[in-house]
């Protein structure tokens, strides 16, 4: 994002990265998490769960900020996402 001018506490932001987790037997393949992840982070796979329906899959782990709206959103309580350890955010950071 550009900015016409630079925040004052731009150095004190931390922006927090998640890890999205996939409970991929209680899905139904509604798509809702993938159509509405505001950083686009999952997509459609071409495996099925053990009813017949197409899961999503992280596409990009590293984009998450953890605003937990996948779990808001997913009507069958089937993905979440937690808050990466300090050390891994360091590492995300560093690549």
């Amino acid at each position: 994002m550009k900015f016409w001018r630079v925040p004052l506490d731009t150095e004190e932001i931390v922006i927090s990265k998640g890890i999205v987790h996939i409970i991929e037997d209680r899905c139904k393949g509604c798509g809702y998490c993938i159509e509405f992840c505001p950083r686009d982070v999952l997509e459609a796979s071409g495996r099925f769960n053990s009813r017949g329906y197409h899961p999503p899959a992280v596409k990009q782990p590293d984009l998450c900020v953890n605003c937990h709206y996948c779990e808001a959103i997913c009507p069958d309580f089937a993905i979440f996402s937690l808050e990466a350890p300090a050390q891994m955010i360091s590492e995300l950071s560093i690549q």
